[in-house]
């Protein structure tokens, strides 16, 4: 079983950064991937960013260009680096495994983007 924990939300201007953090416990090898998922107020949760245990990531087209993924395998972490927030980029993001695991869903973390 893997256990992860997202941390690093917060309150941000338009146009600011924020680095989000996803540290993983538990059966770390079992692990193909891992994603960052994000959920607005009134809409379903979307995929934002994934990273692929090779290393290769895929962006959603809202973020490519401002946001990026990375891995650090030695800290079993992986992050979202968020540049040039926009208002719609708030939400709770979560990271998950890919495939996806409802048992896998953490407590999420708030970014706040304002105007």
């Amino acid at each position: 079983q893997v256990q992860l924990v997202e941390s690093g939300g917060g309150l941000m201007q338009a146009g600011g950064s924020l680095r989000l953090s996803c540290a993983a416990s538990g059966s770390i090898s079992s692990i193909n991937g891992l994603g960052w998922f994000r959920q607005a107020p009134g809409k379903q949760r979307e995929p934002v960013a994934i990273i692929a245990s090779g290393g290769s990531a895929r962006y959603a087209d809202s973020v490519k260009g401002r946001f990026t993924v990375s891995m650090d395998n030695a800290k079993n972490t992986m992050y979202l680096q968020m540049n040039s927030l926009k208002p719609e980029d708030t939400a709770v993001y979560y990271c998950n495994t890919v495939p996806l695991r409802l048992d896998h869903w953490g407590q999420g973390t708030q970014v706040t983007v304002s105007s």
